[in-house]
């Protein structure tokens, strides 16, 4: 029988919670994933990887330039 408070996903909860409570070294390292997660997914997509189908596709058939350039190549 589960009570208020004591089922699973409470237990998992108050588990993590009191874990990144008392941590005191792994906030910083928390803080550096998250600045790394930043840098790799918004940074180096916007510098790096550009909207290549805006450019060379018209808009609203970009999936029959992408099956055409498949076909193609």
């Amino acid at each position: 029988m589960n009570r208020t408070g004591t089922g699973f996903w409470h237990r998992v909860f108050d588990l993590y919670y009191d874990g990144f409570r008392n941590m005191t070294i792994g906030r910083t390292l928390w803080l550096v994933i998250a600045i790394k997660v930043f840098i790799i997914f918004v940074v180096l997509k916007i510098f790096f990887f550009p909207d290549f189908l805006r450019q060379h596709a018209p808009s609203g058939s970009e999936a029959e330039y992408v099956a055409r350039e498949l076909l193609n190549h």
